[in-house]
């Protein structure tokens, strides 16, 4: 196991720059490990306080934030697929990811008679096969999915005594990697998608992959249920209490990969993310890659954005508006990949890599 892993690492180190590379993108370090965790259609001013999420907060002044970061769209699901594909594909609802435009009968293809609606399949590459063909590795780790693998729309926890044994705790427009027909296709799916348990075994193993996606359930995420009997600080309409439980949430995600081998390691270079999909819907702002006045694209909000290292950067407020395309890129350029996908190569359009963000400071 831990000769492959060395393996592994030594053919991303030495992968060559991607095409288009410009000086800010060969500023960032080979990264042995990135995990994201994502949370759910907040606005950087609801979250970015102590009062609100002390544990965001002082993550955000320990390590760096990326204080003008900004997502693509509303809804949710078209973010998840420009994170790692960089594009939205004309996505903009949260229809199932199976669904194509006509008519339709399914209850999760909803829009699917709307004149610019599209095909929520993506038939291009992602983050997660450029990593399999240089040898890396990666997973979508999702709090709730019934069964690896599982192509399941929503899904609620039928152990449950309280008002999400139905509710849709797991939510495929919450997955991204999903939408992708590779993913979709893939015989060892099982093996990439995958839920919490999975995680917990594959931090107390130190088995971890150089890429990961981990995403909270809604009542853990930020983004909230309705529904008779639903827990009170999961409640779609109270903001503060879904702020406060996905904020402890997302801390002890954070303590749990603090505490790998990995991340001890001197040798060894770890990230770990925390970012939302989009703003609460208030406002298209974007930058970075975005088409204003587009269908999709256009522009889902200013979100807050948590970069932690353990030999980057303490205390560093980066001001460079930055996108999920933004963040693409970086990871594209921490494993040494060869292409930036999508928008992430549009550096005329001002996607740059997080460079300052993911530096790698002496001593650290």
């Amino acid at each position: 196991m831990f000769a492959a892993l060395v393996t592994t690492l030594m053919a991303l180190a030495a992968s060559p720059a991607a095409a288009g590379a410009t000086p800010d993108d060969l500023k960032v370090p080979r990264y042995d490990h990135v995990f994201v965790i994502i949370e759910e259609n907040k606005e950087y001013e609801q979250v970015m306080s102590p009062d609100s999420a002390p544990n965001l907060a002082r993550l955000a002044q320990t390590y760096g934030t990326a204080a003008q970061f900004y997502s693509e769209n509303h809804p949710s699901e078209a973010n998840y697929v420009a994170l790692l594909g960089g594009d939205t594909i004309g996505i903009h609802d949260d229809d199932a990811y199976y669904c194509k435009p006509g008519p339709s009968t399914d209850p999760y293809c909803a829009g699917s008679k709307g004149a610019t609606y599209t095909d929520h399949t993506a038939y291009t590459p992602h983050l997660g096969d450029q990593l399999n063909a240089a040898g890396g590795s990666w997973k979508g780790y999702y709090e709730s999915l019934p069964e690896p693998g599982s192509l399941a729309v929503v899904a609620g926890d039928p152990s449950a005594t309280d008002g999400t044994k139905t509710a849709a705790l797991y939510a495929s427009k919450h997955s991204g990697f999903i939408n992708f027909a590779s993913v979709q296709n893939d015989p060892r799916r099982a093996s990439h998608i995958v839920d919490f348990n999975q995680l917990n075994s594959d931090i107390a193993g130190n088995r971890l992959p150089n890429f990961a996606l981990i995403v909270p359930n809604q009542c853990n995420e930020m983004h909230g249920l309705f529904g008779k009997d639903i827990p009170q600080d999961c409640s779609f309409s109270n903001i503060p209490g879904l702020i406060r439980r996905g904020d402890a949430h997302a801390a002890a995600i954070v303590e749990q990969l603090q505490g790998t081998r990995a991340w001890k390691s001197k040798k060894e270079n770890v990230a770990i993310i925390i970012t939302f999909d989009e703003g609460n819907g208030s406002t298209r702002l974007g930058c970075c890659g975005v088409t204003p006045g587009a269908a999709s694209n256009f522009g889902g909000g200013h979100i807050p954005t948590i970069v932690i290292t353990n030999h980057g950067p303490r205390g560093l407020k980066d001001d460079t508006p930055y996108s999920h395309y933004s963040m693409l890129r970086t990871f594209e350029d921490a494993f040494g990949l060869p292409q930036y996908l999508g928008h992430a190569a549009e550096t005329e359009n001002g996607v740059r890599p997080m460079a300052p963000l993911f530096a790698v400071v002496p001593g650290k």
